[in-house]
């Protein structure tokens, strides 16, 4: 797995190795122990594309048809942050939902990609949270202000590198310790590579962008001091909780 560290002003990737955490410097390793070091988010993303209703049974329950074509949208890098960051709930929102999703990382700038060459441009996995202020999203009839808001895209807790075989493995999520979502992989209407040879047909994509792959069923509202955890197998737990808006 491949985290991204703060150690006084530098700014680093490091492999985890359980407590401890080995970055290269060419010739010779650093090693750290992980309580040492600030823990940021995994990616440092140009640009994050979500898909939306890209899981067979979300879309049996919301009572929608299969899409034929991967169906996308945008969130910012401000929105991002990292495993045990806090997620601000906005004070013109009044329902905030989680989405947990499988991200993939990219991991070279690649453009107009072929599903079966996929592979070669991913740098690995991640769990991830499409938080969004549903209540926003209705009004707008449009997702982007829904979807934007800093704190809005936690990600991690880090990568893991891309051996893992993700097509099907579980994807949980549990707000105060009880089981929300509970789905599998193998439940998504487009493949990873699918997505991948879709997406850089549009756009150009950089080293470190997330492509977010969609939820699965038993999305729900997040309260204030709510504490949520996205659980991917072979991947991780990412954790996160629900702060207020402090006004400047």
């Amino acid at each position: 797995m491949i985290g991204r560290f703060r150690y006084d002003n530098e700014v680093f990737r490091g492999e985890v190795r359980g407590e401890r955490i080995v970055v290269e410097r060419g010739l010779y390793c650093d090693t750290f122990v992980l309580s040492e070091l600030e823990l940021l988010p995994p990616t440092d993303p140009s640009k994050i594309i979500c898909v939306g209703l890209n899981y067979v049974d979300h879309a049996v329950e919301l009572d929608m048809p299969i899409p034929k074509k991967p169906l996308i949208f945008l969130k910012p890098p401000s929105a991002v942050i990292g495993h045990l960051g806090k997620i601000v709930y906005p004070d013109t929102a009044q329902r905030v939902d989680y989405e947990a999703e499988l991200a993939v990382v990219i991991g070279k700038r690649c453009k107009n990609v072929p599903s079966e060459n996929a592979g070669s441009v991913i740098m690995g996995y991640a769990c991830f949270n499409d938080v969004t202020a549903r209540d926003l999203q209705r009004e707008d009839g449009q997702w982007t202000r829904s979807k934007s808001f800093d704190t809005f895209a936690p990600v991690g807790p880090f990568i893991t590198e891309p051996g893992v075989d993700v097509r099907d493995i579980s994807i949980k999520t549990r707000v105060n310790g009880k089981l929300r979502q509970d789905s599998r992989t193998s439940n998504l209407i487009f493949s990873l590579p699918e997505l991948i040879e879709f997406i850089s047909g549009i756009m150009t994509l950089e080293a470190g962008d997330i492509i977010a792959t969609g939820t699965p069923p038993g999305v729900g509202e997040l309260s204030v001091g709510d504490e949520i955890e996205i659980e991917i197998e072979d991947i991780g737990v990412l954790k996160n909780s629900v702060v207020r808006s402090q006004k400047t």
